[in-house]
C-alpha cells in the first residue's frame, strides 16, 4: 500500500475531502507526531518509507531527498513552493506540484489591508476603545490607481477586485496573460512605474533567487508620500530593515504585511511597534474554503501521478515528465 505524508501542519488534522481522495485510491495516511512544522531533521525522519508527501512549508532540500530516495512526488498545499528546492527535485526526477485554489482568498484577504490601511479601521478602532471620536477623512479607492507587482492568477484575482472598486490597474508581469490584460484594460508598465504612480502597490511576485529582498529603498524612493504597500507574496521579497525606515519617515504612507522574512516575526521586530502597518500572521491564502480545496486538489495530483496521469499546469517541473514512472510496491 502507497503511504502519503501530510506534511502541510495546518490540516493534519481537518477531516477533509482530500482523506477521503487518498483512502479511495488506497493510500495509507501518515501523520507526523508534531502540531507544528518540522524542521528538516523531523521531515526525514518521517519521510521514511514514504511515497507521496502532501507537503506544507517544511524544508524539502538536497539532503531530504538523498535521504529519502523512495520519495515519488512533493505536492504542496498551496500554490508557493520556496521552501522545496525544484532543482534538487528535478535532479532526482520528483515531480513538485502546486494547488493552484487559493487565488480569490488571497485576493480577498489582499483587499481586507489596502481597505484597513486607507480606511485607517485599526487606529480608529483603537481609538474609540479608549473613549474617543477620531472622526476625520480617509483615503479613497476610487479613482486611485493599484499598481500589481506580478500578474498571475493571483495578481488577476486582484485586478479585478480593483476594477470592481472603480481602480485604474497597472501591473508589472513579465509573462502576461494578453487576452486577460486586453479585456480588462489594464496597463503594463515596468516594475518602477508600478511604484511611482500607484497609490496602492500590491506584491504578487514568486519568492525566486532573484527577488529575494528585491523591494527595497530603491523602489520606496519612488513611491508617493501617501502611497502604501501590501505584500502577500512572500515576506523575503521586502527588505524589512529598509521597509520599517521609509514607514518610520513617512516617506510612504502605510503598509499591509501578511508575510514576513521570518515566521513568525520575533516580538523586536521594529516593523510591529509602527502605528501605520496593519500586520496578519500568514493568513491570506488559507480561509476555511480554499484550505478545502487545496487539500483537495493537492491528493487529486497525488492520486493521479500514482495511476499514470500527468496533472498538466499543476507540475512545476514539467521536465520530469519525460523520466517519470510512478514505483509500484
Amino acid at each position: 500500500m502507497p503511504r502519503v505524508l501530510i506534511g502541510a501542519a495546518t490540516i493534519r488534522n481537518v477531516q477533509g475531502p482530500f482523506r477521503d481522495v487518498l483512502k479511495e485510491a488506497g493510500f495509507e495516511i501518515v501523520l507526523p507526531p508534531m502540531a507544528r512544522q518540522m524542521t528538516e531533521d523531523e521531515l526525514i525522519e518521517n519521510l521514511q518509507s514514504i511515497d507521496a508527501v502532501l507537503a506544507g512549508s517544511e524544508p524539502y532540500t538536497p539532503r531530504v531527498f538523498d535521504a529519502r530516495p523512495e520519495l515519488q512526488v512533493v505536492a504542496r498545499n498551496g500554490v508557493g513552493y520556496d521552501a522545496v528546492d525544484v532543482t534538487a527535485a528535478t535532479a532526482r526526477g520528483i515531480p513538485v506540484t502546486v494547488a493552484p485554489a487559493n487565488m480569490d482568498a488571497v485576493a480577498e484577504h489582499t483587499f481586507a489591508l489596502i481597505l484597513a490601511l486607507a480606511k485607517q479601521v485599526v487606529p480608529q478602532h483603537l481609538a474609540m476603545k479608549q473613549g474617543e471620536w477620531p472622526r476625520k477623512a480617509t483615503q479613497p479607492l476610487r479613482g486611485q490607481t493599484l499598481g500589481l507587482a506580478g500578474l498571475g492568477r493571483i495578481g488577476k484575482a486582484v485586478a479585478l477586485r480593483g476594477k470592481a472598486f472603480g481602480m485604474r490597474v497597472i501591473a508589472f508581469e513579465p509573462y502576461p496573460d494578453e487576452a486577460f490584460v486586453r479585456q480588462q484594460a489594464i496597463s503594463l508598465v515596468p516594475l518602477d512605474r508600478v511604484f511611482a504612480e500607484s497609490d496602492y502597490v500590491s506584491l504578487h511576485m514568486p519568492l525566486t533567487p532573484d527577488s529575494r529582498r528585491c523591494i527595497g529603498n530603491k523602489f520606496f524612493g519612488l513611491m508617493k508620500p501617501t502611497a502604501f504597500i501590501v505584500n502577500t507574496a512572500r515576506g523575503p521579497i521586502v527588505c524589512e530593515d529598509e521597509l520599517y525606515e521609509a514607514l518610520k519617515n513617512r516617506k510612504i504612507a502605510g503598509a499591509g504585511l501578511d508575510v514576513f522574512e521570518e515566521e513568525p516575526p520575533a516580538a523586536s521586530l521594529p516593523l510591529l511597534q509602527l502605528e501605520n502597518v496593519v500586520l496578519t500572521a500568514h493568513t491570506a491564502g488559507v480561509d476555511e474554503r480554499s484550505g478545502v480545496e487545496m487539500s483537495h486538489l493537492a491528493a487529486k495530483t497525488i492520486v493521479a501521478l500514482s495511476r499514470g496521469e500527468w496533472p498538466e499546469g499543476m507540475v512545476v517541473n514539467p521536465e520530469v515528465k519525460k523520466t517519470f514512472k510512478w514505483k509500484k510496491k
